[in-house]
């Protein structure tokens, strides 16, 4: 800053009495120069050897901030290498982010799936065992044992296969649902048939 530039003008007085004139006896001025000692020579010229480095430390200050500055200025893109590296860590993450994305929703309609068949075939035997007779269909438990029949999350159907078996809790006999399961096609993540679940 400029204000750091200024000396200190204590440092530049002279002391009135070292600049001594003398008048002659017949009236002429001369100026009569002042001894110092050799002690005072040299430590006046330390001094301004000290002022002298001090300017050149403020010199190079001003010029180490004037490079920041320029520097700060010159360097303010981004190179076309450093753009196209940069692009292709997103692609990649992004690509990454999307296949663990897809397994994991995957894995949360597996879920949803075992769960529908679970309350299923306890709707069929909680069923059987209040009407004791199994169900000719899954509408049959609909109204009273679960509000409608589930929607399959892998196929986005109602289309569940069901077992149909003899039906040996009735005294009139007959067939009815025996058991429920996925029709969809293809393994779970855990390399289980649908079907099987």
């Amino acid at each position: 800053m400029i204000s750091d530039l200024r000396l200190p003008i204590r440092d530049f007085r002279f002391a009135i009495a070292d600049c001594r004139f003398a008048i002659s006896d017949f009236g002429a001025t001369q100026i009569a120069p002042k001894r110092y000692a050799k002690s005072d020579v040299l430590n006046r010229q330390s001094a301004i050897g000290n002022w002298q480095s001090e300017i050149a430390n403020w010199q190079l200050q001003i010029g180490n901030r004037q490079s920041a500055i320029d520097n700060r200025q010159s360097s303010s893109g981004f190179t076309l290498l450093e753009l196209v590296m940069v692009m292709t860590i997103i692609v990649v993450l992004a690509a990454i982010g999307v296949s663990s994305y897809q397994s994991i929703q995957l894995k949360a309609r597996e879920t949803i799936l075992r769960e529908n068949l679970r309350t299923m075939r306890k709707m069929i035997d909680q069923y059987s065992a209040d009407k004791e007779k199994l169900p000719s269909s899954l509408d049959d438990l609909a109204p009273d044992y679960i509000r409608e029949v589930p929607i399959d999350p892998i196929t986005g159907q109602k289309d569940w296969v069901v077992d149909m078996g003899e039906d040996t809790i009735s005294r009139d006999g007959g067939t009815g649902v025996v058991d429920v399961h996925s029709a969809a096609a293809g393994e779970s993540t855990e390399g289980t048939p649908y079907r099987d679940l």
